[in-house]
């Protein structure tokens, strides 16, 4: 059910640059509306736009007047047949700031008015283009920047989620309205809705949206890249390691102690998915205020994160190395245990660290880097993700999702004791307003602005 005022939105034509702010080779500016053809046509020298196809380009020349600000080639997308389900008209410029600025004026004196961020994807939206999970995986779409979360956002919007949610709605709608109908009936005791297959839906039900809920940790990983803290004692070489990573000099290096007094974080990505390494305080008792501060956030980082790599070198005592190990297990996080410096170990040191699980490189001489990004990737399990695997990383269709469950529960909760049909629809309602709510058939306009809010001008 959307709000009245929600339609307001579409009464009139707006216009943005749909490229990045800049200077570049080429600008697209968007305009989308029921007077986008009209305003277009009125400063377009070249054919009768409003007499051409849809999905036809055009070119041409835009005049302020007699004067040329441009040559341009003008794409139609005509009503119902666009992104926005209205007319909508793209005009491709040289990418001068000028030029555009001077367009994008021009055709607001002639009456467009500049539109709002994500106005143009919300009016797909209130045009029933794309539901409001659809909606929000644009944006997801345009930030990806990695193969993974590219994937994730193209299966959102493409309505995997959609679809799973519209058939779990369908069917509580069903058993809904059996009830109600019940309720017609009160005086006659009679039972339309079963109460086993009511009880077996749910708990079917309930599976799926488990599923969803329990796949948002990895979602939201994928879409906010993988946190991976780097630790150790000091002088181990973390900061080595970390440039080695990153194939730049990203971190200060030295031979002294605790030069690492605060976490530094970069990015990268490892085959499609993207990685936050981040580099610690070395991990020891300092009476160095700042230091000790270091090492505090080194703890708080580590608690974080989805994986560890922990280093030692060949200098640390064999006992102190398994002490480390054995802290790394009680952490309960997936971890790596690497030997650094692995050219400085001797026989001896390589046969008493032989029952432990250890991976040997030199992030000096950058030796078993690729094989270490390889125990990272099959470490945090992330290529196993199926490409039709439904995962939500949004944080509102999480909660959403648990109110759901939390209604539905309820219903199971309540089915057995002598409870009145009426709060048994009650429930069932309550679940399906919470659907209703990730995919936009239950909306309020503030929920509205806050989601395209977040949206870039132009999309």
């Amino acid at each position: 059910m959307k709000t009245e005022s929600a339609t307001d939105y579409t009464v009139d034509t707006i216009i943005a640059l749909a490229t990045p702010s800049g200077t570049g080779a080429i600008g697209v500016i968007r305009l989308s509306g029921p007077d986008a053809l009209k305003l277009v046509n009125e400063v377009f020298r070249g054919k009768d736009l409003e007499k051409q196809a849809s999905h036809t380009i055009h070119f041409g020349t835009i005049r302020d007047g007699e004067a040329i600000l441009d040559e341009v080639l003008v794409s139609l997308f005509v009503a119902p047949h666009s992104y926005t389900k209205e007319n909508v008209v793209e005009i491709s410029t040289h990418g001068s700031a000028y030029i555009i600025e001077s367009i994008i004026k021009l055709l607001v004196r002639k009456g467009a008015r500049p539109a709002n961020p994500g106005e143009f994807t919300l009016r797909a939206f209130l045009n029933g283009q794309m539901d409001l999970s659809q909606a929000e995986a644009v944006a997801d779409l345009i930030a990806s920047d990695s193969k993974a979360s590219h994937q994730m956002a193209m299966q959102q919007m493409r309505g995997g989620f959609s679809n799973e949610l519209q058939h779990l709605r369908d069917q509580l709608i069903h058993f809904a309205s059996m009830i109600e109908l019940e309720l017609d009936f009160g005086e006659e005791d009679v039972e339309f809705a079963n109460r086993d297959d009511l009880k077996g839906l749910i708990y079917q039900i309930n599976r799926i949206i488990q599923k969803l809920i329990s796949s948002f940790e990895q979602g939201n990983v994928l879409k906010n890249g993988v946190p991976v803290v780097i630790a150790g004692k000091p002088n181990v070489g973390k900061s080595t390691l970390l440039n080695a990573l990153l194939n730049e000099e990203r971190a200060i290096v030295s031979e002294i102690a605790g030069t690492t007094r605060d976490t530094i974080e970069d990015e990268m990505n490892i085959r499609g998915i993207n990685f936050r390494f981040i580099d610690t305080a070395g991990i020891r008792d300092t009476l160095d205020i700042i230091e000790a501060k270091g090492v505090e956030r080194t703890h708080e980082k580590i608690k974080l994160a989805k994986l560890i790599i922990y280093l030692v070198d060949p200098e640390q005592e064999i006992e102190d190395i398994y002490q480390q190990i054995a802290y790394l297990n009680d952490l309960q996080t997936p971890y790596l245990a690497l030997v650094n410096k692995m050219d400085l170990l001797n026989p001896d040191q390589q046969s008493s660290l032989s029952d432990l699980d250890l991976v040997y490189i030199s992030a000096r001489n950058k030796e078993g880097i690729e094989e270490l990004k390889d125990q990272i990737l099959q470490k945090v399990n992330l290529l196993q993700i199926n490409s039709d695997d439904v995962l939500i990383s949004n944080i509102r269709h999480l909660e959403a999702l648990e109110k759901t469950q939390e209604s539905l529960n309820r219903v199971l909760e309540n089915i057995g004791s002598p409870v009145t049909s009426d709060f048994l629809a009650m429930d069932i309602k309550q679940a399906l307003y919470y659907l209703g709510e990730i995919t936009g058939q239950v909306t309020t306009d503030d929920l509205l602005e806050t989601i395209f809010s977040k949206f870039c001008i132009g999309k």
